[in-house]
């Protein structure tokens, strides 16, 4: 693996750690629900249509938010070209600046919603021709490709890139774990460091393109 591919892998755990933060501030400031797994909005959506209407609410809303971010998140990196990754990052950057300031002013859910828009753009930073290249913002597919390469071990095939698939998921966790302990600290302005952190990767994607160039 050259220097860049390897530089690119480090920026993309960097980018799930991210998505790790936003994600565990969303979890713990809407008592159980998701900006960035929406799987897992499915299932609550799914169980509040049978227990509680306003959750299926709060569910489908962060879902629709979700969509509408990966939709906006890929316009942008359309017309972005090959600077897509830090046109994107930018975008997110002003997204959750204004989470941030939303929070602050009490429009908590407004709030979570712009977050959901934020986590959906994410996933269009490493997209080719409609296609998502490395899942940043869930980590079911990376631990599904963990257990495929050990399988494959066992079996006498090549590793592969399965580790690499742990570091995607470690750099996530490891960001639920810091929003987790910055949101009884500071609730929602915790945002305004997320959103610090994207515009900073905005610029490190600029440099990682010129370098790929």
């Amino acid at each position: 693996m050259n220097r860049y591919q390897k530089r690119a892998r480090l920026f993309a755990a960097t980018l799930s750690g991210l998505a790790g933060f936003v994600d565990a501030i969303g979890f713990v400031e809407s008592g159980g629900f998701f900006v960035s797994f929406m799987s897992g909005n499915s299932t609550r959506f799914g169980v509040g249509l049978a227990a509680s209407l306003s959750h299926a609410a709060l569910a489908g809303g962060l879902i629709l938010a979700f969509v509408a971010g990966v939709a906006g998140g890929s316009l942008v990196g359309h017309a972005a070209g090959e600077r897509r990754p830090g046109a994107v990052l930018l975008a997110i950057a002003i997204v959750l600046f204004g989470a941030a300031a939303v929070g602050l002013g009490g429009w908590h859910f407004t709030a979570l919603g712009l977050t959901a828009v934020a986590m959906g753009a994410e996933n269009a930073i490493f997209e080719r021709e409609g296609e998502v290249r490395i899942g940043l913002t869930y980590m079911t597919g990376s631990l599904v490709r963990a257990g495929q390469g050990l399988a494959g071990m066992v079996l006498g095939r090549p590793a592969g890139d399965w580790p690499w698939y742990m570091v995607l998921w470690g750099g996530f966790v490891a960001g639920a774990a810091a929003g987790a302990a910055a949101h009884p600290e500071v609730g929602l302005s915790a945002l305004f460091a997320a959103g610090g952190i994207a515009l900073a990767l905005a610029l490190v994607a600029n440099r990682l393109v010129r370098a790929a160039a």
